[in-house]
């Protein structure tokens, strides 16, 4: 038996959102290490913004590790026109999942928080030490404050109770099992079902949001599995770390690829009235390299390939 599965040998994990998209791969790898219990609510049988259930839910299971992905969430177009239930949902099932853990007995608790929380304009690439140095961007300001409130009951609850807590800030995922529809999806989904559209009708233009100039950095969601793995196994501080590429790139260029990974030959054309959101969004992934041994190992462009083939087999 490995180190990494003898960690997990015996363990009863609860993985609230683990149907989701990032947490089915969790899920899988958390299968594959031979973790003994993989607990997964369901949204439908679960409302975790409940106390109450959320109580009768960790007396059933009895985890010894919770692992919190479970988020409201999307892209610009869905954070503008959900601002509070963004807010309300995702500040509720984070204070209210890692009370009832602390008090019936978690003994660890995996925070997973989002990059949205990050001030709007901190040096480039980001590091945890800019954290609080300044206002989130305005269209996802909602959802990022509730995440980060995550990151001060970690260390309020590590610094009054003990509470083994600690906080990872993903930057933006991809990858087979994202959510493609145009209402709420983000960057990629979004213009890969558009370009897709576009090939298959024949149409000669496509219109995408914003100027193309911001940046973004993109993690594939199963290297992003295997860092919140990692973390559960390797780390024990109260300081938030970064999980990333530490690779960037322009919106433009972005869509400029999956033009050609999709083959639509038609023109892009922008809707400078839309937003563009943050200006540039790069992480600093270097206290995860050196605190767990996390890199990234999957590079953008075969992670869309593998997300294109995803979308056309059409299991989305």
């Amino acid at each position: 038996m490995t180190a990494t599965n003898a960690f997990w040998h015996g363990r009863r994990v609860m993985v609230t959102g683990g149907a989701g998209f990032l947490g089915s791969f969790v899920v899988e790898k958390l299968h594959e290490r031979g973790c003994s219990t993989v607990v997964v609510p369901r949204r439908a049988e679960h409302d975790l913004r409940d106390r109450d259930v959320i109580r009768r839910l960790l007396t059933s299971a009895r985890p010894d590790m919770v692992i919190h992905l479970a988020a409201t969430c999307g892209g610009i177009g869905a954070n503008v026109q959900n601002p509070g239930s963004f807010f309300y949902d995702n500040a509720i099932m984070g204070i209210e999942v890692m009370e009832q853990s602390r008090q019936l007995g978690v003994e660890r608790f995996i925070a997973v928080g989002t990059v949205c929380a990050y001030p709007k304009l901190p040096p480039t690439p980001f590091r945890e030490e800019n954290f609080w140095d300044g206002y989130p961007e305005e269209t996802n300001a909602p959802y990022g404050l509730a995440k980060k409130m995550l990151l001060v009951q970690a260390q309020a609850y590590r610094a009054e109770y003990g509470f083994d807590a600690i906080y990872l800030i993903p930057v933006n995922l991809y990858g087979p099992g994202d959510h493609f529809d145009l209402e709420r999806s983000h960057v990629i989904p979004a213009v890969i079902a558009k370009c897709e559209r576009a090939r298959q009708e024949g149409t000669k233009e496509l219109v995408l949001w914003g100027t193309g100039t911001p940046t973004r950095e993109f993690l594939y969601v199963e290297d992003c599995a295997e860092g919140i793995l990692l973390a559960a196994e390797r780390y024990h501080s109260p300081e938030p770390v970064n999980l990333g590429s530490g690779v960037e790139i322009s919106i433009k260029d972005l869509a400029t690829l999956i033009q050609r990974l999709t083959g639509f030959e038609g023109n892009i054309v922008w809707d400078t009235s839309r937003p563009d959101g943050q200006p540039r969004r790069l992480l600093d992934v270097s206290r995860a390299q050196r605190e767990f041994g996390f890199r990234a190992t999957v590079s953008l462009e075969e992670g869309l390939e593998r997300t294109i083939a995803w979308y056309r087999a059409g299991t989305h």
